[in-house]
């Protein structure tokens, strides 16, 4: 069997397969879609747009709509749960948070979030939009949702109900101490535990070891990135910047965020214009989706990165498959 790369970009999805030990792009389609995240499951592929969510039951090569029960349809991030087959979250702009439990082809919503969004007044700084979901993190029955100016949720039966954790107000202020900041852009939970979650935010990298109840501020800067080594709770990489796509980089820790030091070799960083956007884990490689549209590879005992498929062009997302 050989790994298979799904990507978003902003001309649809393109597949890559790994060969000799490189990526090699095998493909493009859906290419009159901005694609904005791809996930896939028992080899089917979900991509979400700015025009709902598409499905491919062929490794891309042909594609249906498959939005049936949303009513947003600009998704930010799609997501299968890896342990529950047939359970799908999207995360929409405004903010709202779609289910589905038959792998994504009847969708229903979570009415609590639209709520939450419009009793504290959510919102995006770039968007006229009322926030929206950038993210999830997957633990068994609980799952986190990454709000961007808005705050973290939880829900504790597979995402049938979602509230806000115990140390995110729901307020899109500074926050309180203790509290997580609102704006964040991803969440990433240990496979040791659901308690342990760390949260990449418009302040900085926050870390959490009670399930969100209470947060410590880890580092400040602006972040939308983080990794958590699953094999090591005390390894993370994660991909600071000092304010919007200003300075970005790449550091590690391997005391769980007490300190850091740059994991940045063979980059020219920090880059003055963009930062990293998503990590994604496919064995023994680390790859890094930039700001810019990059993707950046390198294999998790070194962390020497070089660039990858640039023909692919703006990458967005990327989901890994088996084939």
């Amino acid at each position: 069997m050989k790994n298979m790369l799904v990507i978003a970009t902003k001309e649809g999805v393109v597949v890559a397969q790994e060969a000799n030990g490189d990526w090699q792009q095998a493909g493009r389609s859906l290419t009159a879609r901005q694609v904005n995240s791809v996930s896939v499951q028992d080899g089917s592929i979900l991509a979400g747009t700015s025009d709902g969510i598409f499905r491919s039951e062929d490794l891309s090569q042909t594609w249906a709509a498959s939005s049936e029960g949303i009513s947003v349809p600009k998704i930010r991030w799609v997501a299968h749960h890896p342990d529950a087959s047939g359970t799908v979250l999207a995360g929409t702009e405004p903010a709202a948070i779609f289910l589905s439990r038959d792998g994504g082809r009847l969708w229903r919503e979570c009415p609590e979030v639209a709520a939450l969004r419009d009793e504290h007044g959510w919102y995006l700084p770039y968007s006229p939009e009322a926030g929206c979901v950038r993210g999830f993190a997957f633990h068994g029955e609980r799952i986190y949702a990454a709000v961007e100016q808005g705050g973290l949720l939880c829900s504790d039966d597979r995402g049938d109900t979602w509230r806000l954790c115990e140390g995110s107000n729901g307020i899109p202020q500074t926050p309180l101490e203790g509290f997580i900041h609102p704006d964040i852009h991803s969440v990433t939970v240990h496979p040791s535990s659901s308690n342990l979650v760390f949260a990449p935010t418009g302040g900085g990298l926050y870390g959490s070891r009670d399930g969100g109840a209470s947060w410590k501020h880890l580092y400040q800067c602006y972040c939308r990135a983080a990794w958590w080594d699953p094999g090591d709770a005390e390894r993370l990489v994660f991909g600071p910047a000092d304010s919007v796509d200003r300075n970005g980089r790449i550091e590690m820790s391997r005391d769980g965020g007490q300190t850091w030091q740059a994991a940045s070799s063979e980059l020219p960083v920090p880059w003055a214009e963009h930062m990293v956007e998503r990590f994604l884990q496919v064995e023994y490689e680390l790859l890094a989706v930039l700001s810019n549209g990059a993707l950046l590879a390198a294999p998790l005992a070194s962390l020497q990165w070089e660039p990858i498929l640039p023909e692919a062009g703006w990458v967005r997302a990327v989901a890994a498959v088996r084939i």
